[in-house]
């Protein structure tokens, strides 16, 4: 059972040795970082070897980077948006390109996962940002070095017609020319589009990361699960009939100060890791 923090928290400043210490000081294991210039720059090698140093000195295994969705965030806003399924072919080769390059970080610091939005979260997205023909035709074009680099690309479910569950499904086990594909389940998004236990069971087979937070039903918060409208027992439970065995991944909202909101996502843990243990000896009951 392997838990994980994205660098998201603390995205609005610059990534450094500091972070990691906190992340690992609070018993996580993991991280996702997330790959924004301004954030870390994934773009330069010496960025790379700085965090493959980080990571040694905690203890942190990388698990996933999270493409590229923006050029910069800033004052709370996200700046100069990146979409693999433009409709634009010049804005879509140039998402590609900063999604190859964040692949690129895997040459230096292996890891798992890397998560790709498919398009623009609505109601931020136009069609023009959310184009299935550019999303397949950017997908094709990564899976290769992904492949090179021991990396799956998880799709995640965001609020778009692209990114629901059943749309996700549909794409991964259509003939698009991509192999190694899975799915990111993003429960917070996936509480604003509809149910969670039927967005889980209805991505079975295909989940190969998560994003946890809560929210109150309305925006997206990325709140400590708990402190929102999100059942969590029946979502773990869901998670566990579905045979999802990967890394539990909070991608928590950005913080000034993130010790508190820490120690609140160490508790979260542990309520995660009771409702697990209780849904192994419920299975359990049902095989005898």
């Amino acid at each position: 059972m392997r838990f994980g923090i994205s660098t998201h928290l603390f995205v609005g400043d610059r990534l450094d040795r500091d972070h990691l210490v906190e992340i690992a000081a609070h018993g996580f294991d993991a991280v996702e970082v997330f790959a924004l210039r301004n954030h870390f720059d994934y773009r330069d090698r010496r960025a790379a070897v700085a965090l493959a140093e980080w990571l040694d000195d905690t203890r942190l295994r990388l698990h996933a980077m999270h493409a590229p969705i923006a050029g910069t965030y800033a004052n709370g806003a996200w700046r100069d948006g990146v979409s693999l399924a433009a409709s634009d072919e010049g804005r879509r080769q140039a998402a590609v390109d900063e999604t190859l390059a964040a692949l690129e970080v895997a040459a230096t610091v292996p890891y798992q996962v890397l998560v790709t939005h498919c398009g623009v979260p609505a109601p931020y997205g136009s069609p023009a940002d959310n184009h299935r023909g550019s999303l397949i035709r950017s997908l094709e074009e990564l899976s290769p070095a992904a492949q090179r680099h021991g990396v799956r690309l998880a799709i995640e479910v965001i609020p778009n017609e692209l990114s629901t569950p059943s749309a996700l499904v549909d794409l991964i086990e259509s003939e698009i020319d991509a192999t190694g594909l899975g799915i990111c389940m993003d429960v917070g998004h996936a509480r604003l589009m509809g149910d969670v236990v039927d967005a889980i069971e209805a991505c079975s087979g295909h989940l190969i990361a998560t994003h946890l937070h809560d929210n109150r039903g309305r925006s997206d918060d990325h709140l400590v699960p708990g402190k929102g409208v999100i059942d969590w027992d029946a979502t773990t439970l869901a998670f566990q009939k579905v045979g999802y065995d990967g890394t539990w991944l909070f991608e928590l909202a950005v913080a000034a100060q993130a010790k508190p909101v820490l120690e609140q996502a160490v508790k979260a843990r542990e309520r995660f890791e009771s409702l697990m243990k209780l849904g192994d000896e419920m299975m359990g009951l049902d095989e005898n």
